[in-house]
């Protein structure tokens, strides 16, 4: 008697690492009563400063509303230049053009796919008022070098370290020494909150002015008009914005902060043995650390040997077939239908990795069998198609 094929384990590209410590904090948020922005929005506020060795920071209700407030707050505004790379996030460039500015767009490196001291430079012009610099995929960028670039001539250097949680950079945690550097807990990232983001800040009136603007403009905050235990009459002392956090996306990410160690070993042992099973593919190219620092591994890309880096999709259709996930590689936003006709320069490695990349599965549960069956099927996608 015949039976019918076994159809492959779905193996996605990714999957938060959640459980049950999660589902507790979270249910006693609720009980507690504060499920707006409340005690727990700043103690997660604190103990994501003390993990990196930030001065502030500044729970936000996601990355990209991180990033508008640092330009706002950095005094970013039309008539203005930002660079920022393409290759990122469409956020990135958008952020630029929340504030009236207009978005310059810069190459990017091919091995760290990280803005340089070099393509920044070359992007500057007298109207630049800022950059910002993406650590893309946790891959740090180097940000003392393009800050040298810029700091001189008066242009604010933001760092958009969404993806870059646990990554170092000459041993520190990114975004321990930004002047403004902004985090998201998106389910992608290795620190989630579902949705949410930080800012932090080693400036106490920029912190100051973050939290008033994330909050309408109001000189008091719910939590400490209800510490106060008497009549509080509110100001709003300018416009501001709705960019609030929850104190249940602060109880799970205080859970989650606690994890990150863990989450950071384990992914880049995965990365390593990614390394290990297609370093020897002639052409490829593989996310290594820098120099400056080491990478949390947030996603995995890989750069397809020339020969067949313009089928891309048809090897993610392969891998697709065989019930294994990918991505197209990182987005670059200079060719999106939202920036159609906007001017840039000719940005050759940008468009190499976004045409030619795709990113492979990457999270904390992945078993190495599952691993190593994303490694044949690709190896064999590359082989018959080469």
């Amino acid at each position: 008697m015949s039976t019918a094929p076994v159809a492959p384990t779905q193996i996605p590209i990714m999957r938060p690492y959640l459980g049950v410590e999660e589902e507790r904090a979270a249910a006693e948020a609720v009980a507690s009563g504060w499920i707006a922005q409340g005690p727990r929005v700043a103690e997660f506020e604190a103990a994501f400063a003390a993990r990196l060795g930030a001065a502030h920071a500044v729970a936000v209700s996601s990355c990209t509303t991180a990033l508008h407030l640092a330009l706002v707050v950095a005094g970013i505004g039309p008539d203005d230049e930002v660079v920022v790379p393409s290759l990122s996030f469409i956020a990135t460039a958008n952020a630029a053009r929340y504030v009236g500015a207009r978005p310059v767009f810069a190459e990017v490196d091919l091995a760290t796919a990280c803005l340089t001291p070099a393509t920044v430079e070359a992007a500057l012009t007298p109207a630049t008022r800022a950059v910002i610099v993406v650590d893309q995929a946790g891959m740090p960028a180097d940000v003392d070098a393009i800050r040298a670039v810029c700091e001189p001539r008066g242009v604010v250097v933001v760092e958009d370290a969404a993806c870059a949680a646990g990554s170092t950079y000459h041993g520190r945690p990114v975004g321990a020494d930004a002047l403004l550097a902004a985090f998201s807990f998106h389910p992608r990232k290795i620190l989630t909150t579902g949705e949410g983001g930080m800012v932090v800040t080693s400036d106490a009136s920029l912190a100051e002015r973050l939290v008033l603007l994330r909050q309408h403009g109001m000189s008091v905050s719910a939590a400490d008009r209800h510490a106060a235990g008497g009549a509080v009459i509110e100001q709003y002392l300018e416009v501001g914005f709705n960019y609030r956090m929850t104190d249940i996306q602060a109880a799970v990410g205080l859970v989650q902060l606690g994890r990150l160690d863990e989450v950071i070993a384990r992914r880049r042992h995965l990365a390593g043995r990614y390394a290990a099973g297609l370093s020897d593919v002639a052409g490829i190219l593989l996310p290594a650390d820098p120099p400056w620092g080491t990478t949390n591994h947030q996603s995995y890309w890989v750069t397809l040997p020339e020969q067949v880096a313009d089928r891309r999709n048809d090897v993610m259709q392969v891998l697709a077939e065989q019930g294994i996930s990918t991505r197209r590689g990182i987005m670059a936003s200079h060719l999106e239908p939202a920036y159609e006709g906007h001017p840039h320069a000719a940005l050759p490695v940008t468009e190499r990795l976004t045409n030619g990349s795709l990113i492979l599965p990457l999270y904390h549960e992945l078993s190495e069998a599952d691993q190593d069956r994303v490694i044949d099927a690709f190896r064999n996608a590359l082989e018959d198609l080469s």
